[in-house]
C-alpha cells in the first residue's frame, strides 16, 4: 500500500497539501490536448472514411413570361416550383433596380405570394408606389420587392420567399428559389 505522499508524487503534485487536484489552466490544457489527439486519430483513418455527399436541389426551368410583353408595375401570375399549395407566385417589371432583379435595368423580380407569417395569400396587393406586396390581410404584414422580400411591416418573421430567374433572349424563366415557401418543409414537395 503507499502512502499520500508517494501518491502525490506519482501524479506530479508534489508537495501539494491540498492532495492530488488540477487546477483550471491545467485541465483546460489536458482536454484541449486530449480533444486534438482525439480529432487527428480520427481524420487520419478518414481515407476509408465514409463519404457523405453535398445535397443539391434541381429545381424545374418553366417559362413565366416574355421579356417584351412585361410592362411596369402590372404583375403577372403563374405557379412556381409546381402546382401544388402555396405554389401562387408572380413576376413584376418594378421600373428600378432591384436586389435579384433580372433584365436590362435589373428590375425585373418575382416572388412566391404566400404570406410567411400564417400564409395568407398576397394576390392582388401589389403597391406600385411603394414598390411592395402587401397588407396580408390576415396580419398587415408588407414586403419591399426592391430588397429581396423583405419585410417592411407586420408580424411576419421572414422575408417573402423570391423566384429565381434567368432570361434567355426574350424569353424568362423560373429557375430555383430563394427561401422557404410558407406550410413547405422542403420547396419541391408540395
Amino acid at each position: 500500500m503507499t502512502s499520500q505522499t508517494e501518491a502525490d508524487s506519482a501524479c506530479g503534485c508534489g508537495s501539494n497539501k491540498k492532495g492530488c487536484t488540477v487546477n483550471r489552466r491545467q485541465f483546460l490544457f489536458a482536454s484541449g490536448a486530449a480533444t486534438f489527439t482525439v480529432m487527428v486519430t480520427m481524420n487520419a483513418g478518414s481515407a476509408g472514411a465514409k463519404q457523405v455527399p453535398a445535397l443539391v436541389t434541381s429545381y424545374p426551368r418553366k417559362l413565366v413570361a416574355k421579356l417584351s410583353q412585361l410592362e411596369q408595375d402590372k404583375p403577372v401570375s403563374f405557379e412556381y416550383p409546381d402546382e401544388g399549395d402555396y405554389a401562387a407566385s408572380m413576376i413584376v417589371k418594378l421600373g428600378e433596380e432591384a436586389g435579384g432583379g433580372v433584365g436590362p435595368d435589373k428590375d425585373i423580380v418575382s416572388f412566391n405570394l404566400t404570406c410567411t407569417h400564417q400564409g395568407g395569400s398576397l394576390e392582388d396587393t401589389y403597391v406600385a408606389s411603394d414598390k411592395a406586396l402587401g397588407p396580408c390581410p390576415l396580419h398587415l404584414s408588407t414586403y419591399d420587392l426592391t430588397r429581396h422580400g423583405i419585410l417592411i411591416s407586420g408580424q411576419a418573421y421572414q422575408s417573402l420567399p423570391q423566384v429565381l430567374l434567368e432570361i434567355d433572349g426574350d424569353d424568362v424563366f423560373a429557375v430555383g428559389m430563394f427561401g422557404l415557401i410558407y406550410g413547405r418543409q422542403d420547396n419541391l414537395k408540395a
